[in-house]
């Protein structure tokens, strides 16, 4: 999910351990290591004692391999303003995946034991509006992995059937962990249309990364990006960003402008969730252009909208998590193309126990994608 949760702030209660599962659920014998969010403060606890997630006839019990940390994660680890508001005391955490199917509910028809699988994080009833016409990821009742029900960093997990993703044999463990935040970068840059379109990236963390390398494969002309970590900027352009700013350089607006005719870029993904960058993307991107908003500021910010969308025509999309399953198609389709470029984005394989190296890793900048073993 990284950077895209979109849903309005509520309080952060106590939670009940919360899975998924359909009515009627069974408990599932056994306990579980997992990380827990155990107080309402930085950090998380490795509890070795946990219940192993109950299913319901059209549920799936997943036995996880390997589990992505993304940005999400990070925001509850330091505990900000957003993770506050949102996440309750409890949850276990995580919702980036790889693992096998342990176990299926006595209604599931469509997979068995033993399928190496992935799953998409947005769980919802499939009756509302948005549902039933191919906006199910951003359906009113959808519930969050590791969010608003316990997600993945967990030795099992449970998922409704409809859920679940079967990995492709070419896909290794450690891109297959992490499709979750992939899918926010193609949703993002497939909704942006960016084929043959000079696109301006301003943020260049895990999703930003992802995004050069997706908009290079979706046929986008030049790629420019922004950011303030000198390391991750030559990664860009090692992925195939065309040049590659420090988002405080004062010229730099000037500088893609003159690049690109006078007028700035086409398009813009907007993936930092920096007030300052939301303000300088919208400065840079051409009369008419089209800015793609994936990123996600942890309180309110101020926007000029008057100068921003309004008097420069500007066609604005508001990104959230994936499409279900156009999106799942695309990144498959992408990844056997071979023509993604995403080993050097994952950075740390580490093991579960590991978590608090893991996490600082992400703070620090030494790290970009941390994927833990949790099956170690």
């Amino acid at each position: 999910m990284a950077t895209t949760t979109s849903h309005e702030l509520k309080p952060a209660a106590a939670a009940k351990p919360m899975t998924p599962p359909s009515n009627g659920a069974i408990a599932t014998p056994g306990t579980m290591r997992a990380l827990v969010k155990h107080h309402a403060g930085p950090g998380l606890q490795l509890v070795a004692n946990r219940p192993i997630p109950a299913i319901g006839p059209r549920d799936v019990l997943i036995r996880v391999k390997k589990a992505g940390i993304c940005g999400t994660d990070r925001h509850i680890w330091e505990w900000d303003h957003w993770a506050a508001g949102r996440i309750p005391v409890g949850i276990v955490t995580g919702h980036e995946f790889v693992g096998v199917i342990e176990k299926v509910g006595s209604a599931v028809t469509k997979f068995a034991p033993g399928l190496r699988v992935s799953a998409e994080g947005h769980i919802c009833s499939g009756t509302d509006y948005n549902a039933r016409t191919g906006n199910a990821h951003i359906a009113r009742d959808t519930r969050i992995l590791g969010v608003d029900c316990d997600g993945v960093f967990a030795e099992y997990v449970s998922v409704p059937e409809e859920n679940v993703w079967p990995v492709h044999p070419s896909i290794p463990d450690h891109i297959a962990a992490v499709l979750d935040p992939l899918g926010n970068a193609v949703h993002t840059v497939m909704a942006a249309n960016v084929s043959a379109k000079t696109v301006l990236i301003t943020g260049v963390g895990i999703i930003g990364l992802m995004a050069v390398t997706v908009a290079k494969a979706a046929g986008a002309s030049r790629i420019f990006v922004t950011d303030v970590d000198e390391q991750r900027l030559k990664l860009a352009k090692k992925l195939g960003a065309s040049e590659a700013w420090k988002a405080t350089d004062p010229n730099w607006i000037d500088k893609i402008r003159a690049l690109t005719r006078g007028d700035g870029p086409d398009v813009l993904l907007e993936m930092s969730g920096h007030m300052g960058a939301i303000d300088d993307g919208f400065k840079a991107l051409r009369m008419g252009g089209t800015a793609a908003l994936l990123g996600i500021p942890s309180r309110a910010i101020s926007f000029d909208l008057s100068s921003h969308v309004i008097f420069k025509g500007a066609t604005v999309l508001g990104i959230n998590g994936r499409r279900m399953f156009e999106t799942w198609y695309q990144m498959e389709e992408l990844l056997l193309s071979g023509r993604l470029q995403l080993d050097e984005i994952v950075t740390h394989q580490i093991p579960l126990a590991d978590f608090a190296k893991g996490f600082g890793l992400m703070q620090s900048g030494e790290g970009i994608k941390i994927v833990m073993n949790v099956a170690e």
